[in-house]
């Protein structure tokens, strides 16, 4: 390491001092400091080579931001910002200010974080709700899908212009035809909106809740969750193993909850006559079935039913 006598020497080495000077000549003769002087006269060259380190950062980093390598390999001091240089008039005088501001690609980063942080998921894989979403190949997968997935988008439109309502959506089919991914494509699109939801895969949903039952506090924030969200999607919905304490003091309770109030959403093998046959059996208790059609009150009317058509998607890319 050098010594402090061998710095203050360097400094009196007319080279250095030279090629000091040349640094400064071009860093104030750049086009983005003359632009910087063009567009505010009243900094003049003293008041400049007052800021000569906040000069070089501001065309370092733009000269970065230039050629961009991507947000994860930003170069910059600050990752995903660059220096932002503004003149303010203080005093009297005017005087040159660095601002860290967020480039398009933290932006863009930071709205997806947000839409993330406003979707959760119980026993749903996060790829699902993470993997993207392409229109055109929303609807051109499978044809039959068409009138289902013309409903979905209806259906989003009319809450991006009108604001929620109380009727959700139960959408039904066969295996594979891809109702969960239009169910977290309607999540995702509604969260861009600024709608918080929640997406529950209901046979590992209602299996949980024997150990949830054990803690009250859990389970009392777990169904406070799912009765409090703008949007909650019960996944797969009948092919539960339903017990009577889980249909009658759970699933009621956020149901009694939430209808006239927020929309529900729904995806199951099932039409809404074979949800009431499941909901009206339990392993405890067999057939009950004005219990079944308790619930079914509370799905029913605040629905519109969407059949969807289509092949099997498993094992396929979308």
């Amino acid at each position: 390491m050098e010594s402090m006598g061998e710095v203050l020497r360097s400094m009196n080495n007319p080279a250095l001092r030279q090629r000091s000077r040349d640094l400064e000549q071009n860093l104030l003769s750049h086009p983005l400091v003359k632009q910087l002087q063009a567009e505010h006269p009243e900094l003049d060259e003293p008041r400049l080579r007052l800021h000569l380190s906040r000069l070089y950062q501001y065309v370092q980093e733009s000269r970065n931001c230039a050629n961009c390598p991507g947000l994860d390999n930003c170069p910059n001091d600050f990752q995903g910002h660059y220096s932002k240089l503004t003149v303010e008039t203080v005093n009297g005088s005017p005087d040159l200010y660095e601002r860290k501001t967020a480039c398009n690609l933290k932006v863009a980063q930071d709205n997806q974080d947000s839409i993330r942080k406003r979707i959760r998921s119980f026993y749903v894989d996060e790829r699902v709700l993470n993997g993207g979403y392409d229109e055109m190949d929303i609807m051109g997968k499978d044809p039959r899908r068409a009138s289902a997935v013309n409903k979905i988008f209806d259906y989003i439109t009319g809450v991006k212009e009108d604001g929620l309502t109380s009727q959700g959506i139960y959408l039904h089919g066969t295996f594979g035809t891809g109702k969960t991914f239009l169910m977290c494509y309607l999540l995702h699109e509604l969260a861009v909106a600024g709608y918080s939801g929640v997406i529950v895969y209901m046979p590992d949903f209602i299996e949980d809740l024997k150990s949830i039952m054990l803690d009250g506090q859990k389970l009392k924030e777990t169904v406070d969750t799912l009765k409090n969200c703008d949007l909650l999607i019960f996944d797969d919905i009948g092919a539960e193993n339903l017990n009577p304490w889980a249909r009658d003091h759970v699933l009621g309770a956020i149901l009694n909850y939430r209808m006239n109030r927020k929309p529900t959403f729904y995806t199951s093998n099932y039409p809404l006559d074979g949800l009431e046959k499941h909901l009206s059996f339990t392993s405890k208790d067999g057939e009950e079935v004005y219990k079944g059609q308790r619930l079914m009150d509370r799905i029913a009317p605040f629905v519109d039913v969407i059949p969807l058509h289509g092949e099997n998607q498993r094992g396929t890319n979308r």
